[in-house]
């Protein structure tokens, strides 16, 4: 292993020893959470974005490592391996370079070469390769022979041939010239396929029809359209270089006279490369180009969703929260501020029922009965028109009323979490929780949810799933426990994603509070059925007590630092509790007298800015926005108006705006800045307020187009 500490210290740019330190943690089963808030001193500061760099470039390593290790095997198994073949493979820096090696050795099935090997016909194949004979076709009559099925010295020169191009095709030198013209020269050509226009996905795919471009400035969002529609049927996919120029190329380096023999070695050229060697350089291209086109949806996607749960959460309140629709009515249900379930029942004030003095009724009823003092409105289908009726109600409080975007709701109310936790009740009801409690807290309510469902993702059903699924896993931890945890009143799904500790132990806690009622102290957590002392270290720093015995337990000092605290207030002369917020002190202490072997000045200063605001949410404040209350349909919209806007989706080429209305518009980079815009995450941001102009409007495909910088002008 320390081979790779060098290795991806380089690559990073970081020093030796913060790889092998930030390694060592990861085979301790620290988690990158905990690594980059508590082990700074060991690793450097280093951020969670550069430990998951490292421990993605550690697996690739590995993955590297082990295939060398399996090829060595073979090659040592085959009586094959020598002094030099070993230091190459050694040596390689990739496994496409591993593979070239392992090639003209690796246990072949019956291909046309074997084929030839086996009638005997190598003897010729090494002649006309070498180019020693002035006359291939007289000496093919002597390798004739009917008993092994090579008649004719046409046969004879064929199974030479045959032998050739697979040489030609194993050479390493030859991959190499074909492999960087793939990469730095390929386009990518995408036509229909014949015969599929009445397809339903047909039209979808029209920009596709006639499209080349260069395969390795090809954007990923475009790549996997591509793909996509390769897989549906509907278009046909070529990737490759300029053929006669890479055949060109390697002819002249391969082919020494223009005799016969280099005439038969540039025909076992052409057949190679258009038989063997293309097809493998496109496969190998592809499975590259969708890879980078995977990483770069799933960064979109981990970021998008990053956004999302950090959004500004209104707070513990006594919600309304309604669910709205037209002929099922609107769901309501009333929540206390622990996100409790009160009371629900359906109300019915638009068409076809127009059931408006009714609801309005309810609404004040229940707001006076639960003492609401926020109203949550799901975002979809009636969303705006119960908005209206909402604004339109005079209440004898001050209230706000926000509309939520409930993608995913549909998906958490159906699920095992959901039932489990409202077991009596439907699925609407369930719906309408969940927008109320993503209005108090949109993380703690959105861990329920599958993040491929929340809907802020481009093309993620094509994307490798695995990679998919580890990398939101880690952004939703990542940013669960940037903000902290509520250790008394965390549900299971957010305990899952606490540092250390998983689905299993989540449940194990739940189970101890409901027996022995709130916990008192993070020590007591070490009376959970599992719970040792590598979770307790890992999980302790990111769950939060209120008002428990110990005032550090409400904060993200670290329970193994509360010692530190404590040396504080001994030199200072003040009590724990009085420190807490106590700038005056705090900003006038040498952190230098509290310097140890384990404790730098990093963890000290993370204490300090601890202690001045102990349990501090890193989220910003909530803000309330409203859209044009003139604007209801796709159809009141008109060129050149300019709107209230939020941003809902990023993608490679552009951005998703909802703009009050069923239908979001598109925000395309080209409309976003007057300079070139090559990815609109570095413009915008989800939750962004915005205001847009519309410039085009199609009513019959529901498709609007935004621009942000005519605004500007």
């Amino acid at each position: 292993m320390e081979n790779y500490h060098t290795e991806i210290a380089e690559k990073l740019g970081k020093e030796r020893w913060q790889i092998a330190n930030a390694l060592s943690l990861f085979q301790e089963g620290a988690t990158i959470p905990f690594i980059s808030r508590y082990r700074k001193e060991k690793t450097g500061g280093l951020s969670d974005i550069e430990l998951i760099e490292i421990e993605k470039l550690f697996k690739q390593l590995e993955q590297l490592n082990k295939r060398k290790e399996a090829v060595l095997k073979s090659l040592r198994e085959q009586g094959l391996l020598t002094g030099n073949l070993k230091q190459q493979i050694e040596e390689a820096e990739t496994l496409a370079k591993v593979e070239d090696i392992y090639l003209p050795y690796k246990p072949k099935r019956k291909t046309r070469a074997t084929i030839a090997k086996s009638k005997g016909l190598e003897p010729l194949a090494k002649m006309i390769y070498s180019e020693n004979i002035d006359n291939p076709v007289r000496t093919a009559v002597k390798f004739i022979n009917n008993e092994k099925d090579v008649n004719t010295k046409e046969e004879a020169i064929q199974g030479a041939l045959d032998i050739i191009a697979e040489w030609i095709s194993e050479n390493g030198t030859v991959r190499d010239i074909v492999r960087n013209q793939f990469h730095k020269n390929a386009y990518i050509i995408s036509k229909p396929v014949k015969g599929k226009e009445n397809e339903q996905d047909y039209i979808k795919y029209k920009a596709y029809f006639d499209w080349e471009e260069k395969a390795s400035s090809a954007p990923s969002h475009r790549l996997l359209a591509m793909f996509r529609g390769e897989k549906a049927g509907i278009l046909k996919l070529k990737i490759e270089p300029d053929k006669n120029y890479v055949e060109s190329g390697i002819g002249r380096l391969i082919i020494k006279k223009h005799g016969k023999a280099g005439e038969l070695k540039g025909k076992a050229l052409k057949d190679s490369l258009k038989r063997l060697i293309f097809h493998s350089m496109e496969t190998e291209l592809r499975n590259e180009l969708k890879s980078k086109a995977d990483e770069e949806a799933i960064r979109v996607f981990s970021e998008n969703l990053k956004q999302l749960l950090l959004a500004p959460p209104l707070g513990r309140k006594n919600i309304l929260a309604i669910d709205p629709g037209f002929r099922t009515g609107c769901k309501i249900v009333c929540l206390d501020r622990n996100g409790n379930l009160k009371h629900n029942e359906t109300i019915y004030p638009h068409p076809p029922q127009n059931k408006k003095g009714e609801a309005i009724k309810k609404i004040k009823s229940l707001v006076n009965a639960y003492n609401i003092e926020a109203i949550a409105i799901g975002n979809g289908t009636a969303g705006r028109e119960t908005e209206d009726l909402i604004r339109h109600i005079r209440f004898d409080r001050d209230l706000i009323a926000v509309m939520v975007n409930e993608n995913g709701a549909s998906v958490y109310s159906a699920s095992e979490t959901a039932r489990e936790e409202f077991p009596e009740y439907d699925v609407t009801v369930r719906g309408a929780v969940s927008i109320g409690r993503r209005l108090m807290d949109p993380l703690s309510e959105l861990v329920k949810i599958d993040p491929k469902s929340i809907g802020v993702g481009q093309y993620q059903h094509d994307v490798n799933q695995k990679l998919l699924h580890e990398s939101l896993t880690t952004t939703v931890e990542l940013c669960v426990n940037a903000v902290g945890v509520d250790l008394n009143s965390a549900s299971k799904e957010l305990l899952t994603y606490v540092s250390g500790l998983g689905p299993v132990l989540a449940s194990n806690i739940i189970e101890y509070r409901k027996k022995h009622g709130d916990f008192k102290s993070r020590e007591e957590l070490k009376n959970v059925k599992g719970l040792g002392e590598k979770a307790f270290k890992q999980s302790a720093g990111f769950l939060r007590i209120k008002n428990g015995v110990n005032i550090l337990d409400s904060s993200a000092v670290h329970p193994e630092s509360y010692h530190i605290v404590e040396k504080i207030s001994e030199k200072t002369g003040i009590a724990v509790k009085e420190l807490i917020g106590n700038h005056k002190i705090l900003d006038n202490l040498n952190l230098n007298d509290f310097v140890t072997d384990e404790t730098g000045l990093p963890t000290l200063n993370d204490i300090i800015n601890e202690l001045k605001k102990p349990g501090r949410d890193p989220r910003k404040h909530f803000k309330q926005f409203e859209f044009d209350k003139n604007i209801r349909k796709i159809e009141d919209l008109k060129e050149g108006m300019i709107l209230n806007g939020i941003v809902t989706n990023i993608t490679n080429f552009g951005a998703f705006i909802d703009i009050g209305i069923h239908e979001n518009g598109l925000l395309h980079k080209s409309k976003i800045a007057d300079e070139f815009v090559n990815d609109p995450a570095d413009y915008l941001k989800i939750n962004q307020e915005l205001k847009v102009m519309v410039v085009g409007v199609d009513i019959n495909s529901k498709r609007i187009s935004l621009s942000l910088k005519d605004v500007k002008r």
